[in-house]
């Protein structure tokens, strides 16, 4: 139970799916606590539960972001993890990350947001002033289960749904309700989630990697052309960036004409004098 009292439940989240022209193939787990909805369903993976196989939870005691960091969540936020299924071939675990935040960020366009995204998972929402602000709405990790190779990925999304009120977050996250300009409940939400993410992965699935990168792209925080620091642990890299490869990895330009694919890290736009 959230904290404004309702209750996230499967069959609601069904019937929003079924209303979406999206009947959902697979079953849709709720648990009051949790861990990681991410570790519940990697173990769940291993036993061959079936794709598409959804579980939301009303809250986590150890969710986690990229690189092992925590991720604060409060009752009331939307938690969801989803399993996947994708062939072996195709990059699909530096892709779906930003299949997974493009769906977050077309999910809160239903509430009168238009956020933006933040390679390689993030959706934030933009400030007016200082100019180049922005606040994180959400967050996305997506994670192999192995069984001597990925045969499965987990699609982890974390949606900060009322106000933020952990005090350690450094004032850098904000909220849908903070924004919306509708009703925001989490089976809708949640439902509006899981609908774009089956059409864009449909698109992975389809070799359409190209459209998923555009509508990636045409969101995106407008650092192209400016200087970023991408860190990575100890190891940073600064360059100006120049787009996304078909991986999804992101282009610095390290000196002039040589430019450096990046798969992961954490990036920020850096301000030069």
């Amino acid at each position: 139970m959230g904290q404004d009292g309702a209750v996230l439940t499967p069959a609601r989240i069904e019937e929003e799916l079924r209303q979406r022209g999206c009947p959902w193939p697979a079953p849709i787990h709720h648990l009051a606590v949790t861990p990681s909805t991410n570790d519940w369903l990697k173990e769940r993976a291993r036993a061959g539960v079936p794709a598409w196989t959804v579980v939301v939870a009303d809250e986590q005691t150890a969710g986690r972001g990229r690189h092992g960091r925590r991720w604060h969540s409060q009752p009331g936020d939307l938690m969801m993890s989803v399993l996947v299924r994708p062939p072996a071939a195709a990059p699909w675990l530096t892709l779906l990350p930003l299949a997974a935040g493009l769906s977050v960020a077309e999910a809160a366009d239903s509430f009168g947001l238009s956020p933006a995204l933040k390679w390689p998972n993030d959706v934030v929402v933009a400030q007016p002033r200082p100019e180049g602000e922005y606040r994180k709405l959400a967050g996305v990790l997506v994670e192999g289960v192995t069984e001597g190779v990925t045969s499965a990925a987990v699609v982890g999304v974390g949606v900060n749904v009322v106000p933020v009120e952990v005090p350690d977050i450094g004032g850098q996250a904000t909220a849908l309700r903070t924004h919306a300009r509708v009703e925001v409940e989490r089976d809708t939400l949640a439902a509006a989630v899981l609908a774009r993410l089956a059409v864009w992965y449909d698109a992975l699935a389809r070799g359409e990697a190209d459209g998923v990168l555009a509508a990636w792209t045409a969101r995106a925080l407008p650092w192209w052309g400016r200087t970023v620091e991408v860190r990575s642990g100890e190891i940073a890299l600064r360059g100006t960036a120049r787009g996304l490869d078909g991986r999804g990895a992101l282009l610095l330009e390290v000196a002039e004409g040589d430019v450096t694919a990046v798969l992961s890290g954490e990036a920020r736009q850096v301000r030069v004098r």
